[in-house]
């Protein structure tokens, strides 16, 4: 499947925010905050400075695009996922990002046992994790309430989780998962609620754009 491969610090730029796609490491080393300090904050390209205020339509666009890149998908995915949020009852935009929240890969990365998004899908990929005792390598595997993930045994002694760990120790795990770090393993203990999920994303705008 086709992925993107460059620099995701030019994400984060093109957006105009952090979107936090390197994990923990954003918030040591990062482009944009260096770019504000030399007053240099701007989207890439060589007409970034130039460019214009955005219309109703650019705003609905942009709010779409920071969603797929926070997630990690590309754009016949992230429909899917709107047309499948979209049959479901309730709120169209909140069950979108229920779905996306639900990824495996995303899961993975809540737990801690990801760095990042893209580290949570290389080890998902490595065929590294059980999911209900079952192996399972497809990042965008749908999580249900009661699922438990754990990694298998000859992954918990090695000393790249050792170091994922150390690095995402401190992160806040959300109410709607449980993790067990020391056994590597966690759970999806409910269906998280759009208060519970913490991206800078005007949801409410994506339906627009996909509903003209």
């Amino acid at each position: 499947m086709a992925r993107y491969i460059g620099p995701v610090c030019r994400l984060c730029r093109r957006e105009g925010e952090k979107l936090y796609l390197k994990g923990e490491k954003c918030a040591k080393n990062c482009t944009i905050t260096r770019r504000e300090k030399m007053k240099k904050s701007a989207p890439p390209g060589q007409h970034g400075l130039s460019r214009k205020k955005l219309s109703e339509y650019g705003l609905q666009l942009r709010e779409k695009q920071k969603a797929k890149r926070i997630y990690g998908i590309l754009e016949t995915q992230f429909r899917n996922y709107f047309d499948a949020a979209d049959r479901l009852k309730g709120v169209t935009g909140e069950n979108l990002l229920r779905l996306l929240e639900l990824r495996l890969d995303n899961v993975v990365y809540r737990l801690g046992f990801g760095r990042s998004r893209t580290e949570a899908r290389q080890v998902i990929r490595h065929g590294l994790l059980r999911v209900n005792g079952r192996n399972v390598n497809i990042p965008s595997y749908q999580l249900k309430v009661g699922d438990v993930m754990e990694m298998k045994e000859q992954a918990k002694s090695a000393q790249r989780f050792k170091d994922i760990l150390d690095v995402t120790a401190s992160r806040i795990i959300p109410p709607w998962l449980s993790a067990e770090h020391g056994n590597l393993k966690g759970t999806v203990n409910a269906l998280p609620t759009r208060e519970q999920i913490d991206i800078p994303v005007h949801e409410t705008l994506i339906v627009e754009l996909y509903s003209k």
